[in-house]
């Protein structure tokens, strides 16, 4: 009936979607995944059944998110236009059994394949690329059991052809690195651990009979990223002895993200050495130690620089300014910089300098104005003081960036100087920021419209002046200096938490409103945020952004109370398109009226909650997870029992798998001795996306693969 209303309306109106042009029709239907288009779509009429299998939708077919598709789909779909494919990215779909892979073979005329967190054995991956003869970009992954001589020779021709290549590993392996002689971009992902299931302590050293001579003759982007463990750092060597040989004399990007630690050795001193020498770079990130107490940067020579990242370096201002910007030179060219936890890069000298000091704003405005194209920024993980010099705020001097599109800032960087000096306001409300006793606390009132927003708050404010400037950023990070996520990556859960910083303590919830001047905002991180007392802010953003897909709030306010829950709740009623949704705050209570609440979001596929002392209720998990079909993982790391986390974890899976084929539940004790066992279950996609805390802007070139 609703149909046949709607198309009585159209009528009336004198509007039939099928006499749009071709081109207008085309573009709608670029929106539609794939599956839809061919399998459901085209056999409404002739003119969608020609129209859906033109080859500008058919040429590229991105399966990397589509949830419901399952084997017999893609079997269907390569049947039906497997041969007019040239561009197939299956990344990340870990629920499609291995034999799903067997009809990539269909598309002969693939060129780029991306089959990252896809289950494929040696075996298989020879079988089909042995079919693949224009095949010239690839991402795999390679995982234990994998054995290169089981590749066949077709298989190590289409190899041979490939300029494009990346390889995930979980165990320690060459991959397929020495078949692939025209190397021109590698990507490498290390995600070996230190110890087996077992237990059993792993090398670094590679298997027996491996060649160990990757061709890298014609490189011209090398990327390393390493998850922590010192086996990732023993096999990333094995794959830089050959560089620190002969370097690429093409080589423009050199890049490798290693945490913590990372030694440098006579080799990896070779390489940089020969790279100083013969080859100008156009994008550059090293591990801190290779950099910090170096000359390096002083010799490197840069082209027209894309990308930098100084993630955790202690290098100074003064050194930034000097030896990449060349006290001021033009970098119009470079639109993406990476400053996170580089605690004295707006100071000039680092030596007799306090992390908490304030920033040289000079310093700021030579960056400001020399890197003026500048489309994502982080600043994250540091202290950054402004004097009480006029015009010289931090957020005044970033107002001047009308390009960015990503933003990571500290929450003492954004506070006014006035305001930091004072007391924070107080509230009866109000309770010391530590893990205490629960706190009984009255009702929370906040104001419901945004009139009563802009008289609580200082319009006049330098981060509601940027907020106000920066009206085309899609992803904004405000991060507290000292904040740590109560779940890291190969340690036991955190119990303690730092401090936030003096200067942050009266960044609240007038700043929060401010966000909702971004219209175009997709992606929100607020972590740390001490001076959270209702939470109103948040009602603007659900109402004022629109287009946010990811939201992340992670211990905002007080520690002992959720004083925001009501305005969360009021925010997530708006959020329409929110796709992920990440909350980390202790005594989080996970309870009818929240689950009823995020019921509205009905495109929500991925939720994630971290809570100490957290309580959830099962049925109200399962009403949710039945009235929101669109929702694939479910991750809740609380302080509930662990029959109570494994019996809710059971009934989830045994009540929806079967319509949702990509549904990952994990629910488990967040204190419990064995939750890095069960998160290195996790597929990689949920695991790096959301299910970890860490900071994104800039975290990689743009562009970097597909």
């Amino acid at each position: 009936q609703d149909v046949v209303s709607e198309e009585s309306e159209e009528e009336s109106n004198g509007v039939n979607l099928m006499e749009f042009s071709d081109e207008i029709l085309l573009h709608i239907l670029s929106y539609v995944p794939c599956t839809d288009l061919v399998l459901n779509v085209r056999r409404t009429c002739r003119k969608l059944a020609t129209l859906c299998l033109d080859k500008s939708l058919t040429h590229t077919v991105l399966l990397q998110k589509d949830y419901k598709v399952n084997k017999d789909k893609v079997k269907q779909l390569m049947r039906d236009i497997g041969k007019e494919i040239y561009q197939l990215n299956m990344a990340g779909c870990y629920w499609l059994p291995s034999s799903t892979i067997d009809h990539v073979t269909r598309c002969k005329n693939l060129v780029k394949l991306n089959l990252s967190g896809c289950h494929v054995t040696s075996l298989r991956l020879s079988k089909m690329l042995s079919t693949l003869q224009h095949l010239r970009s690839l991402a795999i992954d390679v995982n234990p059991g994998f054995d290169a001589s089981q590749l066949s020779s077709e298989c190590k021709a289409t190899l041979s052809r490939v300029s494009e290549l990346k390889q995930t590993l979980y165990t320690p392996s060459y991959g397929v690195v020495p078949c692939c002689t025209s190397l021109e971009k590698l990507l490498l992902y290390f995600e070996i651990l230190d110890r087996s299931r077992e237990g059993f302590m792993l090398s670094g050293q590679l298997m027996v009979g491996e060649s160990n001579v990757p061709h890298y003759q014609n490189l011209r982007i090398f990327y390393a990223r390493l998850a922590p463990g010192y086996v990732n750092q023993e096999v990333v060597r094995l794959y830089l002895a050959v560089l620190s040989d002969r370097t690429p004399e093409n080589l423009h990007a050199f890049l490798i993200s290693a945490p913590g630690s990372f030694a440098e050795t006579g080799a990896t001193k070779n390489l940089l050495d020969s790279m100083a020498r013969n080859v100008r770079l156009d994008a550059l990130q090293l591990p801190k130690a290779w950099i910090n107490g170096s000359g390096l940067l002083q010799h490197l020579k840069f082209n027209n620089p894309f990308y930098f990242s100084f993630s955790r370096c202690t290098l100074s201002g003064g050194h930034l300014i000097q030896r990449v910007i060349n006290g001021g030179k033009d970098l119009k060219s470079l639109t993406s910089l990476n400053l996170s936890g580089c605690v004295h890069c707006l100071a000039p000298e680092s030596l007799f300098r306090k992390a908490e000091d304030d920033i040289d704003s000079s310093i700021l405005e030579s960056l400001v104005v020399s890197c003026c194209n500048l489309r994502h920024l982080n600043l994250s993980a540091a202290h950054h003081h402004s004097s009480e010099s006029i015009g010289n705020h931090l957020c005044q001097l970033l107002s001047r960036l009308k390009h960015l599109l990503s933003l990571a800032l500290p929450v003492c960087s954004i506070t006014d100087v006035a305001a930091s000096v004072e007391k924070p306001p107080t509230s009866p409300n109000l309770v010391p920021q530590t893990f205490g006793r629960k706190v009984r606390i009255g009702i929370q009132t906040y104001p419901r419209n945004l009139g009563d927003q802009a008289n609580q708050k200082i319009e006049s404010s330098v981060f509601w002046a940027l907020m106000g400037s920066l009206r085309f950023l899609e992803t904004l990070e405000i991060i507290g200096s000292s904040f740590s996520s109560a779940m890291p990556r190969n340690e036991p859960a955190i119990r303690n938490s730092l401090p936030p910083c003096v200067r942050a303590q009266s960044v609240g919830d007038s700043e929060v409103a401010a966000i909702s001047q971004l219209t175009y905002l997709q992606s929100l991180t607020l972590a740390q945020l001490p001076n959270i007392l209702t939470g109103s802010g948040l009602v603007s953003i659900g109402l004022q952004c629109q287009h946010l897909r990811t939201l992340s709030l992670a211990n905002l306010g007080m520690m002992g109370k959720v004083v925001y829950m009501s305005a969360l709740m009021d925010m997530l009623k708006h959020c329409k398109c929110l796709r992920d949704l990440r909350l980390e705050q202790p005594y989080f209570c996970a309870g009818a009226q929240f689950f009823q609440a995020l019921s509205h979001c009905s495109s929500l596929q991925r939720l994630c909650i971290v809570s100490r002392s957290g309580t959830l209720q099962s049925d109200a998990v399962m009403s949710f997870m039945a009235s929101c079909l669109e929702v694939i993982m479910c991750h809740m790391f609380m302080g509930e029992s662990l029959t109570v986390c494994k019996n809710l974890q059971q009934s989830i899976v045994r009540s929806f798998q079967a319509e949702r084929p990509a549904l990952n539940v994990v629910i488990f004790p967040l204190l419990h001795e064995d939750l890095t066992e069960v998160i290195r279950d996790v597929p990689m996609r949920h695991l790096d996306e959301i299910t970890l805390f860490k900071s994104r802007v800039a975290e990689e070139p743009p562009n970097l693969w597909w």
